[in-house]
């Protein structure tokens, strides 16, 4: 099927060819779900640890006596209810990182690509070019192209001159084709990909 390309300003300069295969596949809602799930608990360090009251120093000797001052007997300054004491049901460095197999993550990344032309959320431009390596321009581009909510340019290869000019920007990204993933597609709501990086992403799907 045939989608229009604009250029930076937002104007139609013609038309292209997108490969079925890869935008008109049907959607996956429960696949994508799982991908982006296994994609946040993959980021996560697992890295907090509290102690137990057995690891907390100190504590060998009873508080106070048993009987008599008038308050509640204790055992020990290392029992949960003591400030500085052991945490109960303690957290403990551990993996959250879930499998998720090559076919899985192809097949959730194109079945989000395809949902996201059917919404009109996709956006083709010819090339990502700027006058000069300023974020209004940046800034310009994404407010004609992806007028509400956020918005991504996915390009072909790596473009320092973009991800300089769009960094102060918020709500607008900047990423190359061969690092999309379904999380940047899902949590944007326009995609804005040029055409080299629409090629290389068929490519991929060959």
């Amino acid at each position: 099927m045939k989608q229009n390309v604009f250029n930076m300003a937002g104007k139609k300069i013609g038309s292209v060819e997108v490969n079925d295969s890869v935008f008109a596949c049907e959607y996956n809602e429960a696949l994508i779900h799982q991908v982006v799930v296994a994609q946040l608990a993959n980021k996560r360090q697992g890295t907090m640890c509290n102690l137990t009251r057995t690891e907390v120093r100190g504590g060998g000797a009873k508080p106070y006596r048993q009987k008599g001052t008038g308050r509640a007997r204790q055992g020990s300054i290392v029992a949960p209810q003591y400030v500085g004491g052991g945490v109960v049901f303690a957290k403990k460095p551990r993996d959250f990182s879930q499998k998720i197999n090559k076919r899985m993550n192809k097949t959730a990344l194109y079945s989000a690509l395809s949902e996201k032309l059917r919404q009109n959320e996709l956006v083709l431009i010819d090339k990502f070019e700027l006058p000069e390596v300023k974020t209004k321009h940046v800034a310009a581009a994404a407010k004609a192209l992806a007028p509400e909510g956020t918005a991504m340019f996915i390009l072909g290869q790596y473009n320092e001159d973009a991800l300089r000019a769009s960094a102060n920007i918020q709500n607008v990204g900047v990423c190359e084709a061969r690092t999309l993933n379904v999380y940047d597609i899902v949590s944007t709501k326009k995609l804005i990909m040029t055409v080299e990086a629409l090629r290389q992403i068929e490519e991929a799907a060959l």
